[in-house]
């Protein structure tokens, strides 16, 4: 796809990854429409590149529902649609019941609502594009973070199973899996294991994002490692298990 004259929604745009997008996207000619919970957030950025500004909260279906009728009834069909909004939460089996509701909510429940309200609009028209932001951690998972290795996987699977489903039909996937990178989400943890290979700043991966965006391709990768890291862990599932043990380890040792 080229973006050039079509209509992109970023949630999560107010910071990180989103803004990111918001600002490369319009430099190459989309019309932006950046949402956020953080309203004010979404509308300086949206000043900032001419496009335009919604509040959503994505934890909750309705508002993803409203947004997608909003935008496409004041500003027009959306082209592409940047599933972005996720949070992060620290912890294993002592993280309350509620903290995994939440989580499951905005890392995957997010990404099914879009699906479900926007989806058929796409497949009406004969095409459309969906880009989920997940992580490394929803191919490779993350030590010290269960609620957040576990969403992201499923984050993955179902943008998976969205291109085999509806590929064929005209819609068009792609799933960002980065490492860390600068965001509001990650200050205080800039020396995680997810930072083995080093902090990207959000500019790098929206730079990823338009390569894979303009020739279609499914999975992004602004870390290039994570291919050889999926590689090993497919070539030999108990040998990458066991080195994740010992990352795992480390990670416990020096936090």
């Amino acid at each position: 796809m080229e973006l050039n004259g079509k209509i992109v929604v970023v949630t999560g745009a107010a910071d990180g990854i989103g803004k990111g997008l918001a600002q490369r996207f319009a430099r190459e000619g989309a019309t932006v429409v950046c949402a956020d919970i953080n309203k004010t957030g979404a509308d300086a950025v949206a000043k900032e590149i001419g496009g335009h500004s919604f509040h959503c909260d994505v934890s909750l279906e309705a508002n993803t529902a409203e947004l997608i009728e909003a935008v496409e009834s004041s500003v027009g069909p959306i082209d592409l649609y940047c599933a972005n909004a996720g949070i992060l939460t620290i912890g294993g089996l002592e993280v309350p019941d509620e903290d995994w509701d939440r989580i499951w909510k905005i890392n995957v429940m997010s990404h099914v609502w879009t699906a479900r309200h926007l989806v058929p609009r796409m497949l009406e028209r004969g095409e459309g594009y969906i880009m989920t932001t997940a992580s490394a951690a929803g191919l490779l998972n993350q030590p010290g973070a269960a609620p957040y290795g576990v969403t992201k996987h499923a984050a993955v699977g179902f943008a998976e199973w969205l291109s085999l489903t509806y590929g064929h039909k005209g819609l068009r996937v792609s799933v960002l899996c980065p490492q860390a990178v600068r965001s509001d989400m990650t200050r205080g943890h800039e020396t995680s294991v997810a930072s083995i290979d080093g902090m990207l700043e959000p500019e790098d991966v929206a730079e990823a994002c338009v390569e894979a965006i303009s020739s279609e391709q499914f999975l992004v990768l602004p870390h290039p490692q994570v291919l050889d890291y999926i590689r090993h862990k497919s070539g030999d599932y108990d040998r990458w298990i066991s080195g994740m043990q010992k990352l795992n380890q480390k990670f416990i040792e020096e936090t």
